[in-house]
């Protein structure tokens, strides 16, 4: 995709409301809360487990009951309810979608900010020139309490951004990161180490390191479980990069890769000594990437692997006794279903018999010539000695996807488990909502995500609409073009209103005006005057939307609005 297409598809969309739109007038009290109140809880930890719907869940605890003897998870006694997870209408690859399946930007961004918005928006309105939202971290962060977050996904995937950063797109990660620089956060721990280096140091990045900004900062950077140990309550500000991309599927992990346990128990460690409290988020990301891959056995490794930070987490706060936590899922992910082909059965005995995750057998199964080499790697990594011959086919051929033969290798295992699924993405089941403290009467029942954030605002006593605000009278996040010349252009129409100004026209012609100037464009001829006096714009028509540079709007507004190009934003001051 080029750059110009990737500031009009994922630029946002027009005619959005700021709030978010609703499915039903019941989140409407949500989504427009977050006024400050009296703080009923010094220190909040969320934690969400990403791709984490009920059969996943049920999943989980199947297993540990066949294999420990234990007949429940850690949060099963903190069960609350439930929270619906659609996101606004929006685009997905040119074409409009409702938004009642959401992806992880859009629904952490409701459960971290209290708003609704587009998939692939993080914490921005949905509009054309779209406008920050405040997550109830950022919030924190403005009065003094210490924030942190974990997770096992890269540090710059979307359900830790929501909480930290303000980008139109996502994908946008090198821009995440550059933020999270500046955001306060105390303590950051993932993946993702590419998008704070170079290329030239096996990164992204087309900038510069950031590795030497946050050690400049006060950031302990570490990197492995050694140096993770290592850090002391004296290490107020860390920055831990535990891969390049993701961290390490449970199964695939070594000596030297943390579980998400130890990292929370690290995190609260520091993050407890704060005089003021602190917020955290912390994130199982990788039951999602099992669930896209449809990789059950590695899926519930993962699951349980959150199950544990959540232990510690909820041991901490019976501990302190001025906690609230609160836990919940994005979506689903997957469309998991526990039994499949009318047998009444599930073959919970394999389950436990793959040895690594379908992810490290890909460029393998890929690159296999022969049936015998897809019968050798899939004996040496599960049960199976009996591979059939309409099997191996199966593998070989692929399933169609884009996890090719792994989804195809998982296909066959999944039938062998006796467990099926929708598809690779996500699906628009209610997630469970757990917690603990004075949060968990605010989240009872059947709730929306939003008030996930508006709930915990509530308990610490945060205003999120005096943050938002504060935000708000920075950037600006519009949707834009890049011209042939390279030069940025922006939605004059949606812009103008966006700084305060006013936009007449129609098909030939367009008046904005603010204050004391006026540009006159001509549509027809591409021609504009300021203020009565011919001025060399570009001018742009696109599918009957003007699109103006900034010189334009810096004329228009008498002031100098700067373009950061890397998190695509206006900078108003």
């Amino acid at each position: 995709m080029n750059k110009l297409m990737k500031g009009i598809i994922f630029g946002g969309l027009a005619a959005a409301v700021v709030s978010g739109a609703t499915l039903a007038g019941a989140a409407q009290g949500t989504t427009n809360a977050g006024g400050a109140a009296k703080a009923k809880s010094k220190n909040l930890i969320v934690l969400i487990g990403d791709g984490m719907g009920p059969a996943q869940i049920s999943a989980a605890r199947y297993f540990q009951q066949y294999t420990k003897g234990v007949s429940h998870l850690n949060i099963d006694p903190y069960y609350v309810g439930q929270a619906t997870t659609y996101a606004d209408r929006g685009e997905d690859g040119g074409k409009i979608v409702s938004g009642i399946v959401t992806d992880s930007a859009s629904a952490g961004t409701a459960f971290a900010t209290g708003h609704k918005t587009y998939n692939a928006g993080i914490s921005v309105s949905n509009e054309d020139v779209s406008k920050p939202f405040a997550s109830i971290i950022e919030a924190a962060e403005s009065t003094g309490k210490a924030t942190g977050l974990v997770t096992t996904a890269r540090i710059t995937h979307a359900t830790p951004a929501v909480y930290a950063s303000h980008v139109r797109n996502r994908d946008n990660e090198a821009a995440i990161a550059s933020q999270y620089l500046e955001s306060g956060v105390d303590v950051l721990m993932g993946g993702g180490k590419q998008f704070f280096v170079t290329k030239e140091e096996k990164g992204k990045r087309t900038d510069k390191s950031l590795i030497p900004d946050f050690t400049a900062k006060g950031y302990t950077v570490v990197e492995n479980v050694s140096a993770l140990n290592a850090l002391t309550s004296k290490n107020t500000k860390v920055l831990g990069l535990f891969g390049s991309s993701h961290v390490a599927y449970v199964p695939d992990r070594t000596p030297e890769t943390p579980s998400l346990a130890a990292m929370t128990s690290k995190a609260l460690n520091i993050l407890s000594t704060d005089k003021d409290g602190f917020v955290m988020m912390i994130e199982g990301g990788r039951i999602d990437h099992a669930g896209h891959a449809n990789d059950l056995p590695t899926l519930v490794q993962e699951a349980l692997d959150f199950d544990a930070a959540f232990k510690t987490a909820i041991d901490f706060a019976k501990k302190n006794g001025n906690t609230s936590v609160v836990v919940t899922a994005d979506h689903e992910t997957g469309g998991l279903s526990l039994s499949r082909d009318n047998i009444y059965e599930i073959n919970i005995d394999l389950w436990n018999k793959q040895k690594h995750s379908s992810e490290s057998l890909a460029a393998a199964l890929e690159a296999a010539q022969t049936p015998e080499e897809i019968r050798s790697i899939v004996t040496t990594n599960t049960w199976i000695t009996d591979l059939t011959d309409e099997e191996v086919t199966q593998i070989m051929n692929g399933d169609g996807s884009s996890y090719k033969r792994e989804g195809a290798y998982n296909a066959v295992i999944s039938k062998r488990l006796l467990v099926g699924w929708s598809g690779h993405g996500h699906s628009a089941v209610d997630v469970g909502v757990w917690a603990y403290g004075p949060i968990a009467d605010k989240v009872k029942g059947q709730v929306d995500n939003t008030q996930i954030a508006t709930a915990g605002a509530g308990i610490l006593g945060l205003d999120l609409n005096k943050r938002s605000a504060e935000l708000q009278s920075k950037y600006l996040y519009p949707k834009f073009k890049i011209s042939r010349d390279n030069e940025v252009l922006y939605p004059a129409e949606a812009l103008a209103k966006a700084l305060g100004g006013t936009y007449k026209g129609d098909a030939s012609a367009a008046k904005l005006a603010l204050k004391n100037n006026t540009i006159d464009v001509s549509l027809t001829g591409k021609t504009a005057k300021l203020n009565g006096k011919t001025v060399a714009y570009t001018v742009d028509v696109d599918n009957g939307v003007l699109y103006l540079p900034l010189t334009a709007f810096n004329q228009l507004t008498g002031t100098t609005l700067k373009w950061d190009a890397l998190s695509e934003r206006l900078v108003l001051r």
